[in-house]
């Protein structure tokens, strides 16, 4: 009804209808996102208790919980992304906030979200605080790089959009995955010595100790960390890789091509005098699939044990071919 033409019945009949029909498009709005809108309250990674009173424009910060926010069915509320976001495909057409690590509040607050949707990675603080003070709602997640992380952070994001159900969808998804992505490694008795390497262009080329998302990976695959007198990420040197003596090569995909593909990547110091250099056994995979410990682990655990244990058919997008790029 438009409300420019004066009604021919009594005004309380007519601001009652007008009512009636506000509760109504409300309802048909909130049934969008599975329930209707109501107050929540979390004690999030922080150990802040965040209250949630509207989830309908939310700005999600880091890969892995653009992912959940997606694989959750909230897509349509999601208005903003980090840099991180790289899937899905659709989250890389929504307006950037910047590196997760390196937000401006301004950039976020600009895109008027209700809810910030943050993993534990993201800062730096002064930017997370001014974003509390600004009265925007915002839920840090854990950024734990294991299989309880992942499923923590689906819990939490699906209380705080209101979306249990679908949340615990995802989680016996992930399970699921995750069960038969290890049956994977049962018929192989051993246990490949996998080097893990993390570059971005000759200039930053880092090895993989204990205690990181790739560490824990390889564990799940049913690999061992060729690596184990640290922990985090040091500069790769001929004498460690040499004396790590791995049976594979892991490299992100990103990483890969940044160092110009198979051939450039045996050329690092030492790598050529390893068991994976004179095999040629280096694989690579999709960078937030395999680090990002989000609702696809299960089946990057799938993929990786199949990598380390040669059941790939060469020429398969998986394998990528010997003496070529991603």
């Amino acid at each position: 009804m438009n409300p420019l033409i004066k009604p021919a019945w009594p005004t309380a009949i007519y601001l009652l209808l007008v009512l009636v029909a506000a509760v109504s498009t409300a309802c048909r709005r909130s049934s969008e996102y599975g329930k209707p809108e109501e107050s929540v309250s979390i004690v999030d990674a922080h150990g802040k208790s965040v209250r949630i009173a509207d989830s309908s424009r939310i700005v999600t910060v880091g890969g892995a919980v653009t992912e959940i926010a997606f694989a959750l069915g909230a897509e349509s509320r999601v208005v903003g992304v980090d840099t991180s976001s790289i899937y899905p495909e659709a989250a890389t057409k929504l307006p950037k906030v910047g590196y997760q690590r390196q937000l401006s509040s301004e950039g976020v607050l600009a895109l008027r979200p209700t809810l910030v949707l943050a993993s534990a990675d993201a800062g730096p603080p002064p930017a997370i605080e001014q974003l509390r003070s600004s009265g925007v709602a915002v839920l840090v997640v854990t950024a734990d790089h294991n299989l309880d992380g992942a499923r923590a952070r689906i819990r939490s994001a699906a209380r705080a959009l209101r979306l249990e159900e679908q949340g615990r969808r995802l989680l016996e998804s992930l399970e699921r995955e995750v069960v038969e992505g290890r049956a994977r490694t049962a018929a192989s008795p051993d246990k490949p010595k996998v080097l893990f390497i993390y570059a971005r262009g000759q200039g930053t080329v880092n090895v993989s100790g204990r205690g990181t998302a790739a560490d824990e990976m390889m564990r799940l695959a049913g690999g061992t960390n060729a690596v184990t007198e640290f922990e985090g990420y040091r500069p790769l040197t001929a004498e460690a890789a040499v004396g790590a003596a791995p049976d594979v090569i892991l490299v992100p995909e990103k990483g890969l091509e940044s160092l110009g593909g198979m051939d450039a990547v045996l050329r690092l110091p030492g790598l050529s005098l390893t068991p994976a250099g004179e095999n040629r056994r280096i694989v690579a995979m999709d960078d937030l699939l395999l680090l990002g410990f989000g609702p696809r682990t299960g089946r990057a655990v799938g993929e990786l044990a199949a990598l380390l244990h040669d059941r790939v058919p060469r020429g398969s997008p998986a394998a990528k071919p010997e003496g070529g790029g991603p």
